[in-house]
């Protein structure tokens, strides 16, 4: 779809508008089509409608990954109209992200999913009771965020997350877990097909349509397969990433001083001389390490 759908977002004059506080490397990336999420998002539903069963589990996955690709459709289209890097206020966005969480949540209730969370590497496991939806609420919310914050570099989100939903893929497989097996080998399909066009140099950003999608789709998987906690190693780059972000801005407000040149954490690398390809190359490495280790530790290895 990559080269039916750039050229219309082309015409439409979808271009992304660059932060001028950014690297200014990255100012030469002004008016590059954005809103190629909606590439991903179809490729995966399409997949997935075709080769996995229509059950309740299927809905969830659905509903988490394209719902959250709205609120980052609605996001992305602000920023185009009003031509600025803002979209949405972090309030709407908030409320959106939590209003899908809700919905999710209320689907496992339906489904009478399991609240028992697993501790990786260990045989034990504690339950938590009714705190467990607001929990997956909150991890969804948090997730999904930090898959957005990845989203900074050409290729750097699509290689990321098709290494996160291999590994998952691999621990649905071997939970029994068809449909959410099916539904992370389409996206690993999806982002790959999509890395084609957004390599460096990019034809085509995927936009807060397709990070926010990817996220939220993430963290529905790692909930289904009972990987809940596992998520934060097999999606440590995302953790890395939204970490970054947060000691900035707690450095920065109670001790007046920046860690980081600038955060997200990748921009720093840029920032102190790394090319953008040797920052995507070492994060995609550092994402396969942590994605071996998760499998090894939910004892797929």
């Amino acid at each position: 779809m990559g080269p039916l759908f750039i050229p219309i977002l082309r015409r439409m004059k979808f271009g992304q508008q660059i932060r001028e506080d950014g690297p200014q490397g990255h100012l030469k990336k002004q008016g590059t089509p954005t809103m190629g999420g909606v590439i991903i998002l179809l490729a995966l539903a399409l997949a997935t409608l075709r080769f996995a069963d229509k059950n309740s589990n299927l809905l969830i996955l659905l509903i988490a990954s394209l719902g959250y690709g709205l609120v980052g459709f609605l996001d992305d289209y602000i920023k185009i109209i009003f031509k600025r890097s803002l979209g949405l206020t972090a309030k709407q966005k908030l409320f959106g992200q939590l209003l899908i969480s809700a919905i999710v949540c209320y689907l496992l209730v339906m489904k009478g999913h399991s609240t028992d969370l697993y501790i990786p590497f260990v045989e034990f496991h504690f339950n938590p009771g009714w705190l467990y939806f607001p929990l997956m609420a909150i991890l969804m919310l948090g997730a999904s965020n930090a898959v957005n914050f990845t989203d900074g570099l050409d290729g750097l989100l699509a290689g990321s997350s098709a290494i996160a939903f291999g590994a998952y893929t691999v621990i649905a497989m071997n939970n029994t877990q068809p449909e959410a097996a099916i539904f992370s080998a389409a996206m690993v399909g999806a982002v790959l097909g999509f890395l084609v066009f957004n390599a460096h140099p990019a034809k085509v950003f995927m936009g807060d349509t397709g990070s926010l999608g990817i996220g939220g789709g993430l963290v529905a998987v790692a909930i289904l397969t009972k990987a809940e906690l596992l998520l934060a190693v097999i999606g440590g780059v995302f953790l890395i990433e939204i970490l970054s972000v947060v000691i900035q801005v707690v450095s920065f407000k109670t001790r007046g001083k920046r860690v980081f040149k600038m955060s997200p954490i990748h921009h720093h690398f840029e920032l102190v001389g790394w090319s953008e390809w040797r920052v995507v190359i070492t994060f995609w490495v550092v994402g396969l390490v942590l994605a071996v280790l998760g499998l090894y530790m939910n004892e797929v290895l």
